[in-house]
């Protein structure tokens, strides 16, 4: 299991995120903020990442550039 943390800036803060890596095929990248499960990603097809869960019920554009900086650290 892999982790890494990256920084995302939000329409009206800045919000730090711990990304765990889990080698399944389903819900593979979840997403924590202060140790709680805020989100969960998946990689399609072309491994594009998409929303599974929103648990933490995340601003659609915080989940948007959460999945950019995913995306382009496991490029």
């Amino acid at each position: 299991m892999e982790k890494f943390e990256i920084k995302v800036n939000g329409p009206e803060d800045v919000y730090y995120f711990e990304i765990e890596i889990l080698r399944s095929d389903h819900c593979a990248y979840q997403v924590y903020e202060n140790g709680k499960l805020v989100a969960v990603f998946e990689p399609d097809e072309e491994e594009f990442l998409h929303i599974c869960d929103n648990p933490g019920g995340l601003d659609e554009e915080v989940i948007y550039e959460i999945g950019l900086k995913i995306e382009a650290q496991i490029i």
